[in-house]
């Protein structure tokens, strides 16, 4: 199979193309900076689609900026805009293009999806809460439900908090192993969460099953609260995990996109255990041994 990624680039995006050519699949890949893709075998690297030639059998997406490092000013909205719906919005124009549509595009989401919620276990079907994060991926969802047809099925992948070596925990690692680490706010918001082998794996999963189309929740069956997320982590590094952020702080540091941090969704991979795939990291704890032993 010929898969091309966007984003190949990114924390998701190597491992993704990783594991499709140890299994001898070529993978072109899309990104701004062709000098930042480490160079592998079986994998080849453009910075515009009217660059790729020959078939293309099946596209992941996976752009786009990152969204919790900074503020949230009205540029910052733009860019986190342009560099996922409008991104989509072209790479979905030109599959329609192709003489032979690809069969399946994967296209990334979040499950800020469904906004802020406190309790409530959330579903492919739960529903939403208004804000920036919804209104965010709702369009970026819709961007690539365009590409739908009787030729390529759409898979809509609404990942959580991925745990991988250079990922979310690169910059929570370094104060935990200080013994500086801790809940943030009152700890009590949920955190869902999935490792990234899990990630990699399920994208897989959609590529390799024509049957599957549709909205996904790519994290684990076991989401955590902040405080036992903390806890964990604090545990597996043999360190303690009582200094507590307080919520004030983080908003004077992000404003809005504090919202990130500081509310949660307790989301759960309906979809995904339905349709059979079997998830290797099912609990938090072994899935940070896994990462931090890396």
């Amino acid at each position: 199979m010929r898969v091309l990624v966007t984003g190949g680039s990114g924390f998701i995006g190597q491992a993704l193309t990783r594991a499709l050519t140890q299994r001898g699949d070529q993978v072109v890949i899309l990104s701004r900076q062709p000098g930042k893709v480490p160079a592998m075998t079986g994998v080849v690297t453009v910075d515009r689609l009217q660059a790729i030639s020959g078939k293309v059998d099946a596209v992941v997406n996976l752009a786009g900026a990152p969204i919790v490092d900074k503020r949230w000013s009205e540029s910052r909205k733009q860019l986190l805009r342009a560099s996922r719906i409008d991104l989509t919005r072209d790479l979905v124009s030109w599959m329609q293009t192709r003489d032979v549509p690809p069969a399946v595009l994967v296209s990334g989401s979040a499950i800020g999806y469904y906004g802020s919620h406190q309790d409530e276990v959330l579903d492919e079907n739960a529903p939403v809460a208004a804000g920036f994060p919804h209104e965010l991926c709702n369009a970026w969802e819709q961007a690539a439900l365009v590409a739908e047809s009787a030729s390529t099925r759409v898979c809509l992948v609404r990942t959580g908090v991925v745990l991988g070596p250079g990922g979310a925990l690169t910059k929570m690692l370094p104060p935990y192993r200080l013994g500086l680490g801790g809940p943030i706010g009152d700890g009590q918001q949920w955190m869902s969460w999935i490792h990234l082998d899990d990630e990699v794996g399920a994208i897989l999963y959609l590529l390799d099953n024509p049957s599957l189309r549709g909205p996904f929740n790519l994290t684990a069956p076991e989401p955590v609260t902040n405080e036992e997320f903390c806890q964990t982590l604090g545990k597996v590094l043999k360190r303690p995990a009582a200094f507590r952020m307080p919520a004030f702080v983080m908003r004077l540091l992000l404003g809005e996109a504090s919202e990130l941090l500081l509310e949660g969704q307790r989301v759960v991979p309906v979809h995904l255990n339905s349709a059979g795939y079997a998830f290797k990291y099912r609990t938090l704890e072994p899935a940070l041994k896994a990462v931090i032993k890396t």
